[in-house]
């Protein structure tokens, strides 16, 4: 992602005299790295290089007056939380924190307004579109599968669709990634895999073969499910879901790019259908089951329907949010914030404190109830005719 930003920067400034980018991320050398930071006016890094290069001098934030963050809730989400706080510290003189995602739960704005200026009391929120209104070009589709053999029938018979460009198919581990890769591999299709574990120079190769058309098919993890900017990708296949609802939101905005149509297949077996339930819950949106003739279920599958669970009597009323405080009104992020709720904690801005870092009960993700036990009728799908795509391209 570091990269691509850098490259899209570049393009934006070519008229410009005088600025230069660099691009600082793990993985690559650092000598190269070093020279490119040279009179360097803006600095496209990962948390982690850039620190590396800081605590050796080679790199100075004390003048920085720009911080962005993009695809900021993941990166406060995860393991990048302690490196934040630390760029948060070395750049505590800027003049402006931008940051930037698809995505933004309430838990990660509430993170992320305790390194804006004044307490965040003067945060202005853009909004471009929301996940509800998103991805309007992209068919999203759900079809049940009674078992891990079921569902790899369907998604060969998805990866032979003669409408397919180029594909990306999300699993849930690094192993299951892998096995899938070579299982397709073996099977005729022109496919590899991308995940954390990989290094940097085998990632830049493989999706390097995507981008040039040698590879039809990539078989990624959720390292994949933003960034990636690939126009002829056509298909996208949750073969595995994501942990989060809002991943699914960038997993299916890796389709439908540059204006195209796009399509968008989830894969699930009945072990599955919670997850379901809180995309629908997230994205307001209602999966309807589909068959493919032949290939029809042959198990009962419930309705994907998210149920709130009941206030408590006494702890709120009936408009009381799952693990939220009694009477505590939800805010949204830019929301000026009251003087008590948010007053700033003794010893914020010291070195040993992570601004980042949040109580757990806040992090707690909201329950789903039982699901109803009725009957929905899947609605069918014509086979499509089709042929062994010639993976040779």
């Amino acid at each position: 992602l570091a990269q691509q930003v850098a490259a899209d920067a570049i393009d934006l400034v070519k008229h410009c005299r005088g600025l230069r980018i660099a691009t600082i991320v793990g993985g690559m050398p650092y000598q190269m790295q070093i020279a490119r930071l040279q009179n360097a006016n803006l600095v496209v890094a990962t948390p982690g290089r850039l620190l590396d290069l800081a605590s050796s001098g080679q790199i100075k934030l004390d003048q920085v007056r720009f911080l962005v963050m993009d695809e900021a809730d993941r990166m406060l989400d995860l393991g990048f939380a302690d490196a934040l706080a630390e760029v948060h510290q070395l750049t505590a003189q800027r003049q402006q924190t931008m940051m930037f995602s698809a995505t933004f739960a309430p838990r990660i704005q509430q993170l992320a307004l305790r390194v804006m200026h004044d307490g965040g009391s003067k945060v202005q929120k853009v909004q471009v579109d929301t996940p509800q209104q998103s991805h309007a070009n992209i068919r999203q589709e759900l079809y049940w599968a009674d078992s891990p053999e079921h569902k790899r029938r369907l998604l060969d018979y998805w990866l032979r669709d003669p409408g397919i460009d180029q594909a990306i198919v999300f699993a849930c581990t690094q192993i299951e990634c892998e096995s899938l890769a070579e299982e397709l591999q073996q099977t005729g299709f022109a496919a590899v895999s991308l995940h954390g574990a990989l290094s940097q120079a085998v990632r830049n190769r493989r999706l390097g073969a995507l981008r040039d058309g040698r590879v039809q098919i990539l078989v990624a993890t959720d390292v994949a499910a933003r960034g990636i900017d690939v126009p002829t990708i056509t298909h996208v296949i949750n073969f595995g879901l994501p942990m989060k609802a809002e991943d699914y939101t960038h997993r299916i905005g890796r389709t439908g790019r540059a204006g195209r149509d796009g399509l968008a297949v989830t894969l699930a077996e009945i072990r599955d259908r919670r997850r379901l339930a809180d995309i629908e819950a997230y994205t307001q949106q209602h999966f309807r089951p589909l068959t493919i003739d032949g290939l029809e279920p042959t198990k009962f599958f419930p309705p994907i329907q998210e149920q709130r669970p009941p206030a408590r009597k006494g702890a709120g009323g009936a408009g009381r949010r799952p693990g939220g405080r009694a009477g505590a009104p939800r805010r949204d992020f830019g929301e000026p914030r009251g003087p008590r709720q948010f007053e700033p904690r003794a010893g914020f801005g010291r070195r040993d404190e992570n601004p980042f870092s949040a109580p757990k009960a806040g992090l707690r993700k909201s329950a789903t109830a039982p699901l109803r036990q009725a009957q929905a009728a899947p609605a069918k799908r014509a086979a499509k005719p089709y042929s062994p795509r010639n993976t040779g391209r």
